[in-house]
């Protein structure tokens, strides 16, 4: 049973090197001058070749330590060195990854060479930093459970320059009180990446009293989504080299120039723009309609995108805890009047069933809560192009909430609505006839009415009335044609904008997918009837109709053939049809100067304040 210490993980991997063990150590293998040459003994020289060879058995995992390949061949050359101190002091470099390691004990004192340690991907939950070694310069924890700072930064290694704490639970204002120069003097490289910070401001604060750092990782943090990242956090850290793997420019330096100054233009949310545009590929509707079908009812196509994000609303949270959105009353989530006022007539349930909402609540009793909900554009008649032009802008201050459904990503559909319209209950078209054809109405009209009126216009009137029947609209039925998923995790780490052309594939029309199913059908049917044939004829036996029942065989298996040739010629025009794709885009604002903020944020400020005022 494996321990979960990492001073055991670290025992268990120097037993591994066998440095007491055939080719290393001092044993019988070994050609002295005590020891005459036999077929048991080795050249030094030999058992070197042994430990580097790539094909040899006794090659070793050094990815661990890159001490440990030298330890080996001092094992060789000089085994009487190899003692319990020398092997600790020996290693300035461990990489224990992945390896379930749960607790950091005093046993990692041993080591008090130790310069660096990478303990990633493991299961550690507290750093006690009275157990590390006062010589430590480099420390990696990324990927671990770390929730605070307090026991980390009690008695840190004085000569730390870099450390990792990327992909934690971190993000409290607690951790970023333990992110000061007074805790960590000589650091020149620091890794908050993946984590959970969102008050940029306080975070820039903290981080401003490490006068030596260098080099800064933030990308995957709620705040970054903002759009003042990078910019404020460049210019309120001047000593900055390095942002996010990528090297500030002087250029870079002078467009931020003044912001962090202007504090209180920082927001802390986050404003998405999302775009669809044209699509193409969906077959037309009316292609099969037959020439002499009835002109009623009269069929109506249209075609909408419905799309998964955030809508942002502040509401009270003892009120209603679960209201969600009807599709047919999108909720928008911009700062329209009558997006505002959609947003609270929103109350019925939401009728698709694998969207769900997600809620984000604070200890508030009114907060703003965002959801995630179906948003819908316009409906448009069939083309071959469809533009739908459809560009909507979110505004999001739940920022972890933003960064979870962007690692999730979008779901996007494709759906038809078909609407039948016939002719309205009157006596000039009756209400058991609904399917009666345009032809023979317009032929009862040339016949004279009963009612008999003096005036000419009148009887004009009366014919418009009559050539022009008034409709009235079944409910609207949809049928979805497509969805597709739209990975959007490249916002999260440091992108701007995600531009895709979604293919949903070839779609087939309603009358397609009816003709398909009656073929099939009928093809069932055939097949049954052959079978049950054959099986007569075998009950009446005799040669003449065995002969007749080969010939009618053969003949209904080419029936058969042929039907399955037909098939395969509707499979393959269905093969043939073109994919459907849809134009999106999704991108985050990001303010690419001082002054660009200035502009766009003014007005927005003024607008608030106009409407606290009227509030």
């Amino acid at each position: 049973m494996s321990s979960n210490k990492l001073s055991d993980v670290l025992e268990k991997q120097i037993r591994r090197l066998c440095l007491n063990d055939f080719p290393c150590g001092n044993g019988t293998w070994r050609k002295t001058k005590d020891r005459t040459e036999g077929a048991e003994t080795e050249e030094t020289d030999a058992l070197l070749d042994l430990l580097s060879c790539p094909h040899s058995p006794w090659q070793h995992d050094k990815s661990w330590s890159t001490q440990a390949p030298a330890l080996r061949q001092l094992a060789v050359l000089t085994p009487e060195r190899l003692h319990t101190d020398f092997i600790y002091n020996y290693f300035t470099s461990l990489r224990i990854v992945d390896k379930g390691v749960l607790v950091i004990d005093d046993g990692l004192l041993k080591f008090s060479k130790l310069e660096e340690l990478v303990l990633s991907d493991n299961k550690i939950s507290e750093i006690p930093a009275e157990n590390l070694p006062s010589t430590l310069k480099i420390l990696e924890l990324r990927a671990n459970r770390l929730s605070a700072l307090n026991s980390l930064t009690d008695c840190m290694p004085p000569r730390l320059q870099y450390l990792s704490l990327g992909s934690n639970s971190l993000g409290s204002h607690d951790d970023i009180r333990h992110l000061t120069g007074r805790h960590w003097p000589q650091l020149v490289c620091l890794d908050l990446s993946d984590c959970e910070f969102k008050d940029q401001q306080a975070l820039v604060s903290a981080l401003s009293t490490l006068t030596c750092l260098r080099t800064l990782v933030l990308e995957g943090n709620p705040f970054t989504l903002a759009p003042s990242y990078p910019g404020f956090t460049v210019d309120s850290l001047p000593q900055l080299f390095c942002l996010d793997t990528s090297w500030i420019s002087a250029e870079e330096r002078h467009c931020f120039r003044g912001l962090a100054k202007n504090s209180d233009l920082i927001v802390d949310r986050a404003s998405a723009t999302v775009s669809v545009g044209k699509v193409r590929g969906i077959p037309d509707p009316l292609l099969r309609v037959e020439e002499n079908a009835p002109d009623f009812p009269v069929v109506n196509y249209g075609y909408f995108i419905t799309y998964e994000f955030l809508s942002h609303q502040t509401v009270n949270l003892n009120l209603n805890r679960e209201s969600k959105c009807d599709p047919a009353h999108v909720t928008e989530g911009c700062f329209s009047d009558a997006d505002l006022q959609s947003n609270r007539n929103c109350e019925k349930e939401l009728t698709k069933p694998d969207t769900q909402d997600l809620m984000v609540y604070t200890e508030e009793t009114c907060h703003d809560i965002a959801h995630v909900k179906l948003h819908s554009t316009s409906k448009l008649t069939w083309s071959e192009c469809m533009d739908f032009s459809h560009t909507q802008t979110y505004i999001v201050s739940d920022l972890g909430g933003l960064k979870r459904f962007l690692n999730q990503g979008l779901y996007l559909t494709l759906e038809e609505e078909k609407v039948l319209s016939w002719p309205a209950a009157s006596e000039d078209v009756p209400l058991t006839k609904p399917s009666r054809p345009v032809k023979e109405m317009k032929s009862s009209k040339g016949k004279e009415s009963p009612i008999k009126s003096g005036s000419t216009k009148d009887k004009s009137k009366d014919k418009k009335k009559k050539s022009v029947p008034e409709l009235v609209q079944d409910a609207p039925t949809r049928r979805l044609l497509g969805s597709v998923h739209i990975p959007l995790q490249s916002l999260v780490k440091g992108g701007q904008k995600v531009d895709v052309l979604c293919d949903l594939g070839a779609l087939h029309t309603e009358s397609e997918v009816e003709a398909s199913q009656t073929l099939e059908k009928d093809l069932g049917k055939k097949i049954k009837e052959d079978k049950k044939n054959d099986k007569e004829s075998k009950q009446r036996g005799g040669s003449g109709t065995k002969r007749k029942n080969t010939a009618a065989s053969k003949g209904k298996g080419k029936g058969r053939q042929e039907c399955e040739m037909d098939v395969q010629t509707e499979n393959s025009v269905s093969v043939r049809l073109e994919s459907v794709t849809v134009e999106l885009n999704v991108e985050l604002e990001k303010w690419q100067s001082a002054a660009e903020a200035h502009q766009l944020l003014l007005p927005h400020q003024n607008s608030l304040s106009k409407q606290r005022v009227l509030s």
